[in-house]
């Protein structure tokens, strides 16, 4: 995984604090901003994007743009190659993201490529529900 090699701010340093420590959920720059803003150190959106786009190229935070029209979100990527290997859980009431490594997932995978020549992008599929926390939550 590359590693900024160049000067860390305490916007980034801010920025990347508050994505590690929401790593298993999906956030996004309005978010981060209203975090941001109340713990003081408030963050223009511009830079807020700006710098994630940087946390993206450097293999630190990965983003997920599913249907074009809603803003994006982002992901602090503890293990990027695991990461990539698995389908994610997201739970549409307390917005936890769930990894998910499960053999029928895996034996679904292979018969999709093997049977219908099609290669699955796992940093794009995503289930949405309602995790086991939230089950009875609309």
């Amino acid at each position: 995984m590359k590693r900024d090699s160049g000067y860390n701010t305490k916007q980034k340093e801010n920025l990347l604090s508050y994505l590690m420590k929401n790593k298993d959920k999906h956030t996004n720059v309005q978010e981060i901003s209203a975090f941001l803003s109340a713990e003081g150190t408030p963050v223009g959106v511009a830079t807020i994007y700006r710098q994630l786009d940087r946390l993206v190229e450097q293999g630190l935070v990965r983003k997920y743009a599913f249907d074009g029209k809603t803003c994006a979100c982002y992901q602090y990527i503890e293990d990027e190659e695991q990461c990539r290997s698995h389908f994610h859980l997201k739970c549409l009431s307390c917005g936890r993201l769930i990894h998910l490594d499960c053999e029928h997932l895996a034996d679904l995978t292979r018969h999709i490529e093997e049977e219908h020549g099609f290669s699955i992008d796992y940093s794009q599929t995503v289930f949405y529900g309602r995790c086991s926390d939230c089950g009875g939550k609309d």
